[in-house]
């Protein structure tokens, strides 16, 4: 008596489905079955098409430790995530970007944590010792970020959000932080304030030279004082920022501009000047970095820049793509322009 030929509904309620289970459902061959599985363009599109959709409806999902031992790669992508607590909603925006650039490849993504004044060369160094994914994307560069050295050490694809100094290129996602301070320096003095206070991330990272090369040229240019606190960075807590700025705003040499390169320090800034009976618009003004509408939705007539995190991911995600299949470069190196839409001055004090 003949075998009976399985049926994709009936494979629905059997074990997990494999590579054999679409062999004996279209009588392929289980070769030629991986074969159009992995785009293999000797196999005709019409089978490749066929094999997809019956993947598809049973179910299918590749075995990823086979897979591992058979090719060596573990279809994985590594996105080692810092607290970045000055950008509200930073780090989903980021993981949506990078999701959907890897969406329609045969790419997961794994999120690492990187926790604040950890060491950042730990999690790199377990990942690639372990073998735990094909590329790694890592955030907050320093000029010579011993992450980018001992990756190319090892010919391990990477791509990093935010600039390094080395002389030897890689592959990069920035934003243009240099053109954010100094147009912010700018707006200020248009709004008549002379003595501009600029919170700066710590001095490890290369964004903040970045931010301090263009504050400083406005401010020479200018002929504006500057000021840039020694207690606070954008790494400190809110209430820390608050306490500043409340006890800052009292003090003959309160800042009359603030420039935050992220919404939480603005909000903390604003709520000490607040509690010492200063108002922006009157005593102060500020421009703040944000990447979503909810800075806005506070206080609608704010002056912004714009970051788009999430374009900033699918970047991110797409350079490393290209990274992992041309290790040796072209590498792809992105400077995001900040967005500048401030409203006019006379529509302002209307």
């Amino acid at each position: 008596m003949p075998t009976k030929k399985p049926t994709i509904s009936s494979s629905h309620s059997a074990s997990k489905p494999t590579q054999k289970t679409i062999a004996e459902i279209t009588g392929l061959a289980v070769t030629t079955v991986s074969r159009a599985l992995q785009g293999d363009e000797k196999i005709a599109q019409a089978t490749r098409l066929r094999v997809s959709k019956v993947a598809e409806e049973i179910g299918y999902v590749p075995d990823r430790a086979a897979q591992r031992l058979r090719t060596g790669k573990t279809k994985v992508v590594s996105l080692i995530l810092d607290p970045h607590n000055e950008i509200l909603g930073f780090g989903n925006s980021l993981i949506t970007g990078v999701a959907h650039a890897l969406a329609g490849t045969d790419y997961h993504l794994n999120v690492t944590p990187q926790f604040l004044g950890g060491d950042p060369i730990e999690p790199v160094e377990y990942i690639v010792r372990n073998k735990l994914a094909d590329g790694i994307i890592f955030s907050r560069t320093r000029p010579f970020d011993e992450r980018v050295r001992f990756l190319r050490e090892r010919s391990f694809p990477f791509t990093t959000h935010g600039r390094t100094e080395f002389g030897y290129q890689h592959s990069y996602v920035d934003y243009d932080n240099e053109k954010f301070a100094y147009e912010s320096v700018l707006r200020l003095m248009q709004k008549g304030r002379r003595r501009i206070c600029i919170i700066l991330p710590p001095n490890q990272f290369t964004f903040h030279q970045h931010l301090n090369y263009g504050y400083m040229r406005a401010i020479r240019q200018e002929g504006l004082q500057s000021y840039i606190p020694g207690g606070i960075s954008l790494d400190s807590d809110m209430p820390e920022v608050f306490e500043w700025a409340k006890n800052i705003a009292s003090s003959p040499e309160a800042p009359d501009g603030f420039i935050c390169p992220g919404e939480t320090s603005f909000l903390a800034i604003a709520n000490g000047y607040r509690q010492a009976g200063k108002a922006r618009g009157l005593d102060f003004d500020a421009v703040v970095k944000s990447s979503s509408q909810t800075l806005h939705q506070i206080d609608p007539h704010i002056d912004n820049i714009s970051e788009d995190i999430q374009e900033a991911g699918v970047l991110l995600g797409t350079n490393l793509l290209k990274t992992m299949e041309h290790p040796d470069g072209p590498f792809e190196q992105t400077i995001q322009d900040p967005d500048i839409t401030f409203p006019s001055l006379k529509s302002f004090q209307d």
